[in-house]
């Protein structure tokens, strides 16, 4: 199992650039499902659930070709099998994003309950409910749901809780249902917006983007001959790179990056003392050599702080001036990162959802594990200011999220390398 070794005490320094959005990329190459064309979807990064992802399609009947540049072709026409099995999902959430295409394009579905991190509950119900109000018949046996249904049917779904795969199943099973479908308090995050502009690209009929009210009008079928759609860059990426400059007290600039996307984060970042500017697709940050100061950050949907940056934030408050509260509200059970970074001489202190956290000058290297895909990328940026050597194991989570995260950190002057032991 490979594990990664960093040496820390080096101030980070120089220019990267910003993969594609893993959380675009997924529901998008499931949407390829309901094209009657085959499409074209560039800017995929190269990661662990990416490749789960095709297979999965793959052993549907879908035809892919991928190029040298990430390209990657979907023809979904020889669609046979309509099963997504359990050996293929269990370590991915995102598998259930094929539920509503399977449904609303072939008229049934077999999939298995998802896994994915262990960060708290994140039922299925949401989706569920929805599709049998669009007139599915479910059944939940075994570990599987199976679905079937004649032609959905349109109509008013108002979603208990802001769920991003929620909107994003029900976006997608909505656009070949008879009539209109309106999903209201619907996620607003820019992966959600981006998928739904790859409808539209692709013949749907779409309102409402960026709103928590999306209107959908259903149509016979989508496709568009030789679409090529580019994914949108990656945030959260983004912002872990940005806070391992911040860290160590250093300077970087990302390119091919979307700042629009990241305002909760920049601000939290500028209040920790970063100097940044941004321009159209590039953000660079500064510390001057300051140590940052500790913030209070309060996770919430989009456009709030994400809770997918929270871990990285929690780091950085280890090691900043003063101290800093991080009150976790989207998912019940994501401090587990706090066990390990105390291990390394952090002083957080958990209370509920909170984490406080009394700065300290430094880090001790030790070995650590990681629980999850942000836990492990914070448990890397703890180790890039500790004295001594960190060994951050069970790295195959941050493989599912970074696009060869060492080589980027590397990149920046950092002492990382990856062991298989």
């Amino acid at each position: 199992m490979d594990k990664l070794i960093i040496t820390g005490g080096t101030q980070l320094s120089g220019e990267l650039r910003i993969a594609g959005a893993k959380n675009a990329a997924l529901p998008i190459l499931a949407a390829t499902l309901l094209s009657e064309e085959a499409v074209s979807v560039g800017n995929i990064p190269h990661l662990h659930d990416i490749t789960t992802t095709m297979q999965l399609l793959g052993q549907m009947g879908v035809r892919l070709t991928i190029d040298e540049k990430m390209n990657i072709r979907v023809d979904s026409n020889e669609t046979n099998k309509f099963e997504a099995p359990y050996e293929l999902v269990k370590t991915m959430r995102a598998s259930i994003l094929v539920l509503g295409p399977l449904l609303t394009r072939f008229g049934q579905a077999h999939v298995s309950l998802p896994g994915g991190c262990a960060i708290g509950t994140r039922p299925v119900d949401i989706h569920l409910d929805s599709l049998i109000k669009m007139g599915a018949e479910i059944k939940v046996d075994a570990g599987y749901i199976h679905a079937k249904a004649s032609r959905l049917k349109g109509c008013r779904l108002v979603l208990d809780k802001v769920t991003v795969t929620g909107t994003e199943n029900l976006l997608m099973t909505a656009v070949l249902a008879k009539g209109t479908t309106v999903i209201e308090n619907a996620a607003k995050e820019p992966e959600v917006s981006d998928l739904a502009h790859f409808l539209n690209a692709m013949g749907a009929k779409i309102s409402g983007i960026d709103s928590d009210v999306l209107v959908i009008e259903g149509v016979e079928k989508i496709g568009k001959k030789d679409l090529h759609y580019t994914i949108v860059p990656d945030r959260i990426e983004t912002g872990t790179y940005l806070v391992a400059a911040a860290i160590t007290r250093g300077q970087i600039k990302v390119k091919d990056t979307r700042p629009d996307t990241l305002d909760a984060v920049l601000d939290k970042l500028k209040e920790a003392g970063a100097d940044i500017t941004t321009g159209e697709d590039w953000i660079n940050l500064d510390m001057h050599g300051k140590q940052p100061k500790a913030v209070n950050i309060r996770t919430a949907p989009y456009p709030a702080f994400p809770t997918d940056m929270q871990a990285q934030f929690t780091a950085m408050n280890s090691v900043a001036d003063g101290v800093g509260t991080i009150t976790e509200t989207v998912f019940e059970n994501r401090f587990m990162h706090v066990q390990e970074m105390q291990r390394m001489g952090a002083n957080i202190q958990l209370e509920s959802n909170t984490a406080i956290c009394k700065g300290q000058q430094q880090l001790i290297g030790a070995p650590v594990m990681a629980t999850d895909l942000r836990a492990s990328a914070s448990l890397v940026l703890a180790g890039l200011v500790a004295k001594g050597e960190t060994l951050v194991d069970r790295i195959y989570h941050i493989d599912r999220g970074y696009d060869h995260i060492e080589e980027k950190l590397a990149q920046l002057g950092a002492t990382i390398k990856r062991i298989a032991r």
